[in-house]
């Protein structure tokens, strides 16, 4: 396996992500590689917090009869596919594991790391991205191919949770309070998300299941409250089902014990 470093600017020069692309080399695009069975992440959305590095798993077959060097990858990009615009900040590739070796079809795994705390990553990262394959190829020239993939970038969020009084007797009311953060990639905290529409959800004792039983938005600063009847026994919790910049996220139970 090999693990590669990069650096990068987008497309039109800027800085971007902490270390991304180098300069695509020097050499014309060239065709005679083909990539099939690409998959990234099992195509889940790709949902990053403040501080952990997140490895993202992928797979490709990679078809060529042509000498290529070390490395062929697939890699989100926005824009174009050759435009550096990329996103990640270091790459494990295996080596080939041959299908056919007479028509030079090779599988290979890839890890692709996003390190959110190198300071130029950015909340515009979040939403949609496309997928590109990359082999490098002998005499400086390469081979891109644009996958037609749709990558989702989400912003990790936090919810959480609190049902008061424990326990509570029948018929009263219980006051269910939480909080949902969304990761802020400026500052790389977690700030209060709001307006935001999450749902609380109840399992009762002996249930292997949540139900929801109402919902409510978040204030200015994320905060959540509302209240229920007290009829039976059970676990609590805040869930909130995300959008195209920001994970889904369920808080922790709090059980609740109706006497």
């Amino acid at each position: 396996m090999r693990r590669t470093r990069w650096s990068a600017v987008v497309a039109g020069g800027a800085a971007v992500v902490f270390t991304v692309v180098a300069a695509v080399p020097a050499g014309a695009a060239e065709g005679g590689v083909s990539f099939t069975r690409v998959t990234v992440n099992s195509g889940k959305p790709i949902v990053i917090g403040t501080t952990n590095e997140v490895v993202v798993p992928a797979s490709f077959r990679m078809t060529t009869k042509l000498k290529y060097d070390d490395g062929p990858t697939v890699f989100p990009y926005r824009g174009h596919p050759d435009s550096s615009d990329t996103l990640q900040s270091s790459v494990i590739t295996t080596d080939c594991k041959v299908v056919d070796k007479a028509n030079g079809i090779c599988d290979f795994k890839e890890w692709l790391y996003i390190d959110p705390r190198y300071a130029d990553f950015r909340n515009e990262f979040a939403g949609a991205w496309k997928t590109a394959a990359r082999a490098f190829l002998a005499g400086d020239a390469y081979d891109t191919d644009d996958e037609n993939l749709p990558l989702q970038v989400q912003r990790a969020t936090r919810v959480t949770v609190n049902a008061s009084p424990e326990p509570v007797a029948a018929g009263k009311t219980i006051t269910v309070t939480g909080k949902v953060e969304r990761a802020n990639w400026d500052t790389h905290t977690y700030q209060g998300y709001a307006g935001r529409t999450v749902s609380l959800q109840f399992k009762a004792s002996g249930s292997s299941s949540y139900t929801t039983v109402k919902k409510a938005t978040s204030s200015s600063t994320g905060s959540l409250k509302t209240t229920v009847k007290a009829t039976k026994s059970g676990t609590w919790r805040w869930t909130y089902y995300g959008n195209s910049t920001s994970g889904a996220k369920s808080s922790t139970g709090d059980y609740a014990a109706v006497q």
